[in-house]
């Protein structure tokens, strides 16, 4: 039993993402703006991880770098042992696909679709057969409580059962990375709280997470707090939790 722990401990260590002197510069020049300035960040395997910063920071920069959603203008990007920085779109969509969980504010749900088949829908991209991702729709449905809403439509749905939803959809196919963008933003103190139960029981079981806000008492709630300020990072600690 030790043996497994120690090799579930290794695992749950190794390094899932790196960044290495990253810079985001928007109009190169004399006005030019640094929206990332030498970032340089770690994150193992199996953490719960807050990036915080206020509007204009760096941190939903940062953000698309890490969702693949941009690529930096120099250093690099290792995601799963994989250098990201320099792929081009069909590439990075692939790696968004296959390695990314993407859990944003708006829920970004398809309204004419109930719950089961907004989750279904990236599966549908992975070309995973019908009856496995019905099955794998249901398991994560049924993860975040909502086995029994299975056929609701959003506009059937209250916004932190909607949320749920996109984390069900975001968990569906075992993405290596939950990225989470301000994903209590549109909810109730009530709601907020769910959702933040639900990702830490999603860390507890082994899942990697990344958590954007701009709120200090979300943030808290992370393993680990990454501050972004002008671009670069000010604060990397620990909450002991």
């Amino acid at each position: 039993m030790k043996k497994n722990e120690a090799e579930r401990d290794e695992n749950r260590l190794e390094k899932l993402i790196k960044v290495q002197d990253m810079c985001k510069i928007y109009n190169p020049g004399e006005n030019e703006v640094r929206a990332l300035d030498h970032v340089n960040l770690e994150i193992n395997r199996g953490e719960f991880v807050a990036i915080i910063g206020h509007s204009g920071s760096g941190k939903s920069t940062l953000m698309n770098m890490l969702g693949c959603l941009d690529v930096p203008t120099f250093g690099s990007y290792y995601l799963n042992g994989k250098d990201v920085s320099m792929m081009k779109d069909n590439q990075l969509s692939e790696i968004r696909n296959q390695e990314i969980g993407f859990i944003f504010q708006g829920f970004n749900l398809i309204a004419n679709l109930n719950a089961m088949e907004n989750v279904e829908l990236p599966l549908i991209y992975r070309g995973i057969g019908r009856n496995e991702r019905q099955r794998l729709a249901k398991e994560a449905l049924t993860k975040v409580g909502l086995e029994k809403r299975i056929h609701h439509k959003p506009s059937e749905m209250s916004g932190g059962q909607q949320q749920r939803v996109a984390i069900a959809r975001a968990i569906a196919a075992e993405p290596p990375v939950i990225l989470a963008d301000e994903p209590t933003g549109n909810l109730d103190s009530s709601s907020t709280q769910e959702i933040m139960e639900i990702l830490k029981g999603l860390h507890n079981a082994g899942k990697s997470i990344i958590l954007i806000t701009h709120d200090n008492d979300i943030a808290n709630q992370a393993n680990r707090v990454v501050r972004i300020l002008d671009g670069k990072i000010v604060e990397d600690y620990f909450c002991g939790q």
